[in-house]
């Protein structure tokens, strides 16, 4: 008789909100693979970055919008919906898998700096479970997820499979049209917004100010996030959450920071310095 192996416990999260359409195709996916349960924000939280609640109480409510997904709804951010899925629901037992999106609009380049849909899948990956970060360029609530889906299901059973290096995620990102060439591992683009805050009035002629911008490439390399979306490839970019810009190290301790009456102190020696979970970042 074959064995048989029980089904991977999947989190899905949003930055959009738990009735954006990118979400309910994410979940589609993922009751494909295994037991999905949902925890989103209830209403948009794009932008938030790496936020959470402090000094206010979170909501948490169960929802029933799609027939046999275990759902809910919370008041606070994407991360803040990654923190109660893992104390509350899982009790400490992490899911398999985490994964975040559909996102409404890229997530490439220094955008993942700015992403909800991103910081959930970081805060999945600092909970030490397999996350994934999923965008497609296109805000529209009618917007095309179907030729997402095959990529998605592919990637996230490679990532069962394989689990992830310690402390990395995946960002990816899908351009709109359903012509994709593949799949393409990518850098993050040294890309910026040149913003722009367009001044307005009130009823009462107070002014109050709408961000506007601009999405500015200075990287013309062909293995960037942005080359590939460009070029009709989805972007694949491994991503972590430690910050330490490793080749500056060197660079300081060539600085003099000696403080009158403190011991000068020897600069470190270069050296991958374990994390605490043993692996050697950087």
């Amino acid at each position: 008789m074959k064995k048989q192996y029980s089904k991977p416990s999947i989190l899905v999260v949003n930055d959009d909100g738990i009735t954006a359409p990118g979400i309910k195709n994410l979940i589609d996916v993922m009751l494909e693979i295994g037991n999905v349960v949902v925890v989103a924000p209830d209403g948009p939280q794009s932008g938030m970055g790496h936020a959470i609640t402090i000094g206010k109480p979170l909501r948490f409510d169960a929802v029933d919008l799609y027939p046999g997904v275990e759902m809910y709804k919370c008041s606070g951010t994407p991360v803040d919906c990654v923190k109660l899925a893992v104390n509350k629901i899982f009790k400490g037992k992490k899911p398999d898998l985490c994964v975040s999106g559909i996102n409404h609009g890229l997530n490439n380049s220094i955008n993942v700096i700015y992403s909800g849909t991103m910081s959930a899948a970081v805060e999945g990956a600092i909970e030490n479970i397999p996350s994934i970060g999923f965008s497609l360029d296109d805000f529209s609530q009618q917007a095309d997820f179907s030729h997402c889906k095959k990529f998605i299901k592919t990637i996230a059973l490679q990532v069962l499979e394989h689990g992830l290096p310690p402390a990395t995620l995946l960002n990816v990102n899908f351009p709109q049209g359903a012509n994709l060439k593949g799949i393409k591992i990518c850098r993050q683009a040294n890309a910026k917004w040149a913003e722009e805050f367009d001044e307005r009035k009130d009823p009462y002629e107070r002014p109050y100010y709408w961000l506007t911008g601009v999405f500015q490439n200075y990287d013309k390399g062909e293995d960037t996030d942005v080359w590939a979306l460009e070029n009709g490839f989805v972007s694949v970019v491994p991503v972590q959450f430690d910050l330490t810009a490793h080749h500056a190290i060197p660079v300081l301790n060539t600085w003099s920071f000696d403080v009158p009456g403190i011991s000068p102190v020897s600069p470190a020696q270069p050296k991958h310095t374990p994390a605490p979970d043993g692996s050697a970042l950087g």
